[in-house]
């Protein structure tokens, strides 16, 4: 073989060195500088080319951010992913650093993802709109004050009530009254599916409730999916590839045709009906769409409908994971069962076969008991993600505008340094200390508690979430003695998505309790 000259043999070394330090820089040099060129002062995980850290948030983001937080002993972390930069929060005491200061307002922006941006018809409801603008203060005002505020949550009491008593009904008849095991995550979701039909269009919608209830569930999935697009924009095209973009228009139309066929149902209703009429939502986002002084943000019916995603997919899905992950850990606690269950039978008696709500002040330890498990299972670990709208300063580093905040709710529960060497275990005891019938907020400033967020991003719907989930909850107690079956043991695997539900149906066995006055109804006055 010929030798090559050696000026084109010098070159070609000299290329290939070249190539090794570019790679060299690209792999190791920090993802993150300080404007003065200093490192800031958090865990830089170092990541790939191109994609950075994002290989490292394997199927169970929550869990994987957690584990590499402990391996880095950093309870705030510097990624990048894809190019976008992202702080993430896994400790209450980091939570406190970095929302001290007024920085609540810096963090406060939500990143435009595509399925959010698309279901939320262009980020018009409480969830997703960007902060600051006059239709999210608009829009969140009203919620508070005409949608999700406790007076307004305190009107659907006979609807919770009903769906309560058709749930242990289903209940008992799967059970058949021999102990039979029950699939009790299909019957959550089914009741809290049913509750909040119930409450936004006024009826269960019938025929339609298999059709409804795909949908909402693609929904769902989409809104929990990966796009590649939102973290490397120029590389959308692989979103087509894997079919999602495809997915996600199919299930936006079939989203707003079932919206445009409630809303006009609603129009053509509200024009004979009665002005002291007892409204559902629809009825409220209708009258506040007919409103002058609300018509800047209720004047299109995308900002309806993007106001009604917010409650199917807060209202159903989240309730019914609250619900089974706290079952979950009762069975697996036969002890805090066994009290939580004296309480409930203890303030209901033998004489009626339902907890009404006019009885959930007197139930203190199924609060407690509540609480634990939120801790523990927040229904959505990884908070819906933040983003700086502003620069805002961490430590002495300032975050630049445009960084995303994951705030995991799961590390922070399970946070030793706030919960003690205990923190693993179920002990709903550790938050007794307080009257807890007045919404005892759900963080304060130790930011060790945070399953419904924090500061101006926090859920509006906690009245809602927490009338729906004490409920069931305690008909499900009061009625039925629970055990796993065959007297094994009930797992704790997750299922990744927005919301995070039991990787496995929860099968229970389910024995009816005796002695309970079955044909005693009445709802006592309140």
């Amino acid at each position: 073989m010929e030798t090559p000259p050696a000026h084109d043999l010098l070159a070609r070394v000299l290329l290939a060195l070249a190539i090794v330090l570019l790679l060299k820089r690209m792999l190791l040099s920090p993802p993150f500088k300080t404007s003065s060129g200093s490192s800031p002062p958090f865990a830089r995980p170092w990541g790939l080319p191109i994609m950075g850290n994002l290989h490292q948030l394997g199927a169970l983001p929550q869990a994987s951010l957690s584990a590499l937080a402990a391996e880095h002993a950093a309870p705030l972390m510097l990624l990048r992913l894809g190019s976008v930069p992202a702080l993430v929060v896994s400790s209450a005491a980091a939570a406190r650093a970095v929302f001290r200061h007024g920085n609540d307002r810096a963090l406060s922006g939500r990143p435009a993802l595509r399925a959010a941006a698309r279901l939320s018809y262009g980020l018009r409801n409480v969830s997703f709109a960007p902060p600051g603008g006059e239709f999210w203060r608009a829009a969140r005002r009203a919620c508070l004050s005409e949608l999700l505020g406790a007076p307004r949550v305190r009107t659907f009491r006979a609807v919770r009530e009903d769906e309560a008593a058709a749930l242990v009904a289903a209940v008992a008849d799967e059970s058949r009254g021999d102990g039979s095991a029950v699939n009790l995550s299909d019957r959550l979701v089914a009741a809290t599916s049913r509750i909040v039909r119930r409450v936004a269009f006024g009826a269960d919608d019938g025929e339609d409730n298999i059709q409804t209830k795909a949908i909402l569930e693609e929904t769902q999935r989409l809104l929990g999916a990966f796009f590649v697009s939102d973290y490397m924009p120029w590389r959308g095209w692989l979103d087509t590839l894997r079919g999602l973009r495809r997915r996600l228009e199919r299930n936006f139309h079939e989203l707003d045709a079932f919206y445009e066929k409630v809303t006009d149902e609603h129009v053509h209703k509200r024009a004979t009906m009665p002005n002291n009429s007892e409204e559902d939502l629809v009825d409220v986002l209708l009258r506040l769409h007919d409103d002058p002084a609300h018509r800047s943000t209720f004047g299109s019916r995308g900002a309806i409908k993007g106001i009604l995603t917010d409650m199917f997919i807060a209202g159903t899905d989240t309730s019914s994971a609250a619900v089974e992950w706290t079952m979950t850990e009762l069975v697996r606690n036969p002890d805090v069962l066994a009290k939580v269950q004296r309480e409930v039978r203890g303030v209901v008696g033998n004489n009626r076969d339902a907890v009404l709500e006019s009885d959930l002040p007197r139930l203190h330890y199924l609060k407690l008991v509540i609480r634990e498990s939120l801790r523990l299972h927040p229904p959505a670990p990884l908070l819906v993600p933040r983003e700086t709208t502003e620069p805002c300063t961490v430590h002495g580093y300032v975050l630049p505008t445009g960084t995303r905040v994951l705030i995991n709710a799961k590390a922070i529960g399970a946070d030793p340094d706030a919960w003690g060497p205990d923190a693993a275990r179920f002990v709903p005891e550790r938050h007794d200390g307080g009257d807890l019938n007045d919404h005892k907020p759900w963080h304060d400033d130790s930011f060790r508690l945070v399953p419904f967020g924090l500061g101006r991003r926090s859920c509006p719907g906690v009245h809602f979430a927490t009338a729906v989930v004490e409920l069931l909850l305690a008909n499900l107690l009061l009625c039925f003695d629970w055990s796993a079956p065959h007297g094994g043991e009930v797992d704790l695997e997750e299922e990744n998505g927005l919301t995070v539900h039991r990787k496995n149906p929860l099968v229970l066995v389910a024995v009816r309790r005796h002695g309970v006055a079955s044909s005693d109804t009445s709802r006592p006055e309140s």
